[in-house]
């Protein structure tokens, strides 16, 4: 016997295919089964059966393949002459089962471009899907996409985070660096929520202006303090659709500016002495160590300690809300690992092809990436309220 190896034993591989085999025969005979007794219950008439009330005729059988988990299955698909093939087991033009679209789905979500789609089935399923089909199952995701857009949001939301990367897509037959804009809230209920991703031209105030329309549309309200980068045109945005709220600049980012002014070989320290001006207790303690600090650095570092001061006002607005909040309203950098997950992601895409195939990716990413979101609450945010109240 050719397939048996040394020792009368069958080999591995031999025993897998086989397995695989019996195991693809099974599912066929047993779709093929509910296919009988779906088109039975269309014609209202067993085989050969001679009765009134029948509602049609068998008119043959024909060849129809099927992608499954388990490889290609060949089916012998039956039908009717009036009401055709039975639609209900193996939809009317499927020719993969759901399992095989979610598996790309998730592959693509997670890293796999639509080239390398076929390598991944041709490794796990033993056929090949083409690119086109990958694009087209990805598509779906528009579903998404627009479930996020027009979900309601409901109740509070003290405060909001936004902030902005950028991605290369395809914009009237040029590749352009286009902004993808993210923003999430901390609810009444303390646990973090996914509120909307767009699109813009560029990060400015027409395209933050219209994704706070959205959510100010969609129910947005309560926002008591805004959590992001310096920005003049966010800043803007902000103002004009949300004119009660606080903004709290991103400390990450303002250190990072006043950094880029120091020589490197000071960088560590004053690194240290900025970190200490908001580890103050109290606004009155940081406009303190902010002093200290002009002092120190004025005669040498004029640049960093002008901006430090320019910046200072809007950095420290969470001095103005409940002192267990502060360590996560001082930063955007939930929004910055998020960013880092789609640039992985979206590393593997170079440009897309257009607009929309981007915002799908992206948005499809971001829910990914949040969907622990509601394993653990964020923050207490009984204790805003109480602070309204006493207000």
């Amino acid at each position: 016997m050719e397939d048996v190896g040394q020792g009368g034993r069958v080999p591995q591989e031999v025993m897998a295919h086989d397995l695989q085999a019996m195991l693809r025969g099974a599912v066929r005979a047993g779709l093929e089964v509910c296919l009988e007794a779906e088109l039975e219950a269309l014609i209202g008439a067993e085989w050969y059966e001679r009765i009134g009330g029948r509602r049609d005729y068998r008119n043959g059988h024909y060849r129809r393949e099927l992608l499954t988990s388990l490889g290609r299955i060949e089916l012998t698909m039956p039908r009717a002459r009036r009401w055709g093939r039975p639609s209900q087991v193996v939809g009317r033009y499927q020719r993969r089962v759901a399992e095989i679209d979610g598996l790309l789905t998730s592959g693509y979500v997670h890293g796999v471009s639509t080239r390398k789609a076929a390598v991944l089935t041709t490794a796990l399923l033993g056929e090949r899907v083409s690119r086109s089909t990958v694009s087209r199952i990805t598509k779906r995701l528009e579903q998404t996409v627009d479930g996020l857009r027009r979900s309601p949001i409901v109740g509070p939301h003290p405060y909001l985070y936004l902030d902005a990367t950028f991605v290369d897509a395809r914009w009237a037959r040029t590749v352009e660096n286009v902004s993808a804009l993210v923003a999430y809230a901390v609810g009444a209920d303390g646990y973090r929520h996914l509120l909307g991703v767009s699109l813009g031209a560029e990060e400015s105030e027409a395209s933050w202006s219209e994704l706070l329309r959205q959510l100010t549309e969609r129910g947005l309200s309560g926002v008591a303090l805004v959590i992001a980068d310096e920005h003049a045109g966010l800043a803007a945005a902000v103002r004009r659709w949300l004119p009660e709220a606080r903004r709290q600049r991103c400390l990450v980012h303002l250190d990072r500016n006043v950094l880029s002014k120091v020589p490197h070989r000071l960088r560590a320290r004053v690194a240290r002495e900025v970190a200490e001006v908001f580890q103050a207790g109290s606004l009155a303690g940081a406009k303190q160590r902010l002093a200290r600090f002009t002092r120190r650095w004025a005669r040498h570092l004029p640049e960093a300690v002008a901006c430090l001061r320019d910046g200072f006002a809007a950095a420290t607005s969470y001095f103005a809300f409940p002192r267990a909040h502060w360590r996560r309203l001082r930063t955007t950098n939930s929004l910055e690992r998020l960013h880092a997950e789609i640039k992985r992601r979206t590393r593997s895409v170079g440009a897309f092809p257009d607009r929309a195939s981007a915002l799908r990716l992206i948005t499809a990413v971001v829910i990914e990436a949040t969907a622990i979101w509601g394993d653990r609450q964020y923050l207490d945010v009984g204790t805003v309220r109480r602070m309204d109240r006493a207000a």
